[in-house]
């Protein structure tokens, strides 16, 4: 027999026209849309999920697009890639005169949320809602509170007022809101999804090099990508501006040479949880 929650839950799903998960190929993302299919078979509206990947071109690790296709693809729900019209991560730092900071995430707003909320338009036109009332989109995104005390903060549902129109409601929902990372990976690993081996190397798959990365992860992905690390240093020296107000990006290469083979790599998460898991592509890390 249903309980009143679950009852309910399957009410408000059903009351949406799209559940859209936003997805970068990363271990949160996937995370929360294991839990969105699950509930999603259950209230009977499984074929209203569309995996949303925003393609951040060369500032992704390498494969994410096509592992976020394949993340889609095993739990058999609809796969959509956006990306942005005009131009790249490093022509907007190069316009713009300095990167991107915790203070100034331009980046996140103008190659994830602008694009997606294009998405959202798009969809809504697609859509046939009940007569008289918008679209009813409900996106699903994969932050967790113990990232930062912002996000700690934040609610598992609400409206989000700033983009919904007379024309489409869009509700943002954090499935995984709750989740510790070891949560997120048991997740993972009894799902048998597909993920990324960079995680054998680097604790985040942000953009292989984002100045709100932790410092160990910037040495390794500098050491791994040191072509893109060139070119950074090569835009950090045309702006005249630091990497990092901390760190340049010149001294991330310098100090990433020279670590040991062994710093290199970590043990991959899903071994913890007593299985390697699927990773992507089979071969190995692809950076």
């Amino acid at each position: 027999m249903s309980t009143p929650s679950s009852a309910a839950r399957r009410r408000r799903l059903r009351s949406y026209d799209a559940l859209v998960f936003s997805l970068s190929g990363g271990k949160d993302g996937l995370a929360a849309l294991d839990r969105g299919v699950t509930l999603a078979d259950d209230a009977g509206v499984l074929d209203r999920i569309v995996v949303l990947h925003c393609d951040l071109g060369s500032a992704d690790w390498e494969g994410a697009a096509d592992l976020a296709r394949a993340q889609a693809n095993f739990y058999g729900v609809r796969f959509a890639v956006r990306r942005r019209e005009q131009g790249t991560l490093l022509d907007m730092v190069r316009h713009r005169g300095m990167w991107m900071s915790a203070r100034a995430r331009y980046c996140t707003s103008a190659m994830k949320r602008d694009v997606a909320r294009k998405f959202y338009t798009e969809l809504a036109r697609s859509v046939s809602p009940a007569p008289g009332r918008p679209a009813r989109l409900l996106t699903a995104l994969g932050i967790r509170a113990e990232e930062s005390r912002a996000r700690a903060q934040r609610p598992v549902l609400a409206l989000d007022h700033a983009v919904s129109t007379s024309r489409k409601q869009i509700t943002v929902w954090h499935p995984v809101l709750r989740y510790s990372t070891d949560q997120v990976w048991q997740t993972i690993q009894r799902s048998g999804a597909p993920s990324h081996p960079a995680y054998a190397h680097v604790s985040r798959l942000s953009c292989r090099l984002c100045p709100l990365a932790s410092r160990r992860d910037l040495l390794v992905s500098a050491r791994l990508n040191p072509e893109q690390a060139a070119e950074y240093a090569q835009v950090e020296a045309e702006i005249g501006h630091r990497f990092r107000n901390d760190w340049s990006m010149e001294r991330i290469i310098q100090e990433a040479q020279a670590l040991p083979p062994e710093a290199l790599t970590r043990q991959h998460p899903l071994a913890a949880c007593g299985s390697v898991g699927r990773l992507w592509p089979e071969a190995g890390c692809a950076a």
